[in-house]
């Protein structure tokens, strides 16, 4: 063979079948665009794209169709004007305050946050200059007091992770906005499905697309909902910081969030039937579940959450070592939530751990307390299990 035949075969080779004719049919599900780069046809088309005169994707980093995708709906489901998918819900947090904070900015949170959240804004936006204090947000007057002139941001969970605390969004809108604040809030544990925090005044809207969004413990990634300058301000600081979601993560999320509204029906349902039955069960402690009239904020969860509370509980129960054992090959011991199967974590070692000893026992989360991510298994099976492993 010569050389030039070679040449042309190994042109062939790279260029085969890129170029074909789309079909005169259209998928049914969006393929997965993986390219890294897109080309133009030339020098006009690419300073349009560049300058956002014109839809163009360029490169992986900045954005991808199947981003776009995920995008559009999240914002849809939210009710917001824009979204901006990210690498993880820790990129989107990040983003999310990055973009609106800077030296001399101060930031008032719960201090009920997750507890890498909480390690966020304890240790890393106060050596950027941001000050940051934590508060109990069911407090309202404390929140009053913790505002300050320079305060930029207040940001709460809707549900609290694990002890399911509900955030009186409406109300923490009011007064992040009467002191010229943005309202944040991590939905995660809730999810559009039964809550949506900018119809109650929010600014920011995060999730962790690895939870409820894809639902089944295949996808990762996280999400920044909101106003279309508050979005494109996040969107433009996960460009710099390298934080944006993968073509292939933004695509599985969105095979998942097809059946999201079927889905939080089933959990929400066993979440609470289970709430109900455990908390008279001699061998339960204490259950935590914004469903039962006994939750401290029953009253609010019922007008802020008319389409169920999700499905996630806590519970401490007399041996939860033993619980655990009793439980494995039925419900695993796994370190996140929301999967359409059921699983259990312990908030004091994974969750939570970055938080003293102190801390978390005064927060209330104890070495006995254990999450229990309420699956939409069949509700009977999963009753028989929680009963033979509390006898």
């Amino acid at each position: 063979m010569t050389e030039a035949r070679r040449d042309a075969l190994t042109t062939l080779a790279a260029r085969a079948g890129e170029l074909a004719t789309p079909s005169v049919t259209a998928p049914l599900v969006e393929a997965i665009y993986q390219s890294t780069v897109y080309a133009f046809p030339d020098l006009d088309a690419l300073e349009a794209g560049m300058a956002g005169q014109a839809d163009a994707y360029f490169y992986y980093r900045n954005a991808t169709p199947n981003g776009t995708t995920l995008e559009r709906a999240v914002a849809a489901l939210e009710g917001t004007e824009a979204a901006a998918c990210a690498a993880s819900g820790m990129a989107a947090i990040s983003a999310a305050l990055l973009s609106v904070l800077g030296a001399g900015d101060h930031v008032v949170t719960d201090e009920r946050v997750y507890g890498v959240t909480y390690a966020l804004l304890r240790d890393e936006l106060p050596r950027f200059g941001i000050e940051v204090s934590f508060v109990d947000a069911l407090d309202l007057d404390a929140v009053r007091d913790a505002m300050r002139p320079n305060t930029r941001v207040l940001h709460v969970e809707s549900l609290t992770n694990p002890l399911m605390t509900v955030a009186d969004v409406p109300a923490l809108a009011e007064i992040a906005h009467a002191h010229g604040a943005l309202l944040s809030v991590d939905n995660t544990f809730a999810s559009p499905a039964v809550f949506r925090p900018a119809e109650h005044g929010a600014d920011l809207v995060t999730h962790s697309l690895s939870k409820y969004l894809s639902g089944h413990s295949t996808a990762f990634g996280g999400v920044v909902a909101g106003r279309a300058d508050l979005v494109a301000a996040a969107r433009l600081k996960l460009v710099r910081l390298g934080g944006t979601v993968s073509a292939f993560d933004a695509w599985m999320t969105m095979q998942g969030l097809k059946t999201l509204g079927l889905r939080m029906r089933a959990h929400s349902g066993n979440a609470q039937a289970i709430a109900d039955v455990l908390q008279n069960h001699p061998r339960v402690k204490r259950v935590y579940h914004p469903g039962l009239e006994s939750h401290p904020q029953f009253q609010l969860a019922d007008r802020l959450y008319p389409d169920g509370f999700g499905g996630m509980l806590s519970l401490e129960v007399e041996d939860a070592a033993q619980f655990v054992k009793r439980l494995a090959g039925r419900i695993p011991l796994a370190p996140s939530l929301a999967d359409v199967v059921s699983t259990l974590s312990h908030p004091w070692s994974t969750s939570h751990r970055a938080l003293s000893e102190d801390d978390r026992r005064r927060l209330g989360i104890t070495p006995g307390l254990l999450r229990f991510s309420v699956g939409i298994e069949d509700i009977s099976d999963l009753l028989e299990d929680l009963e033979r492993a509390l006898e």
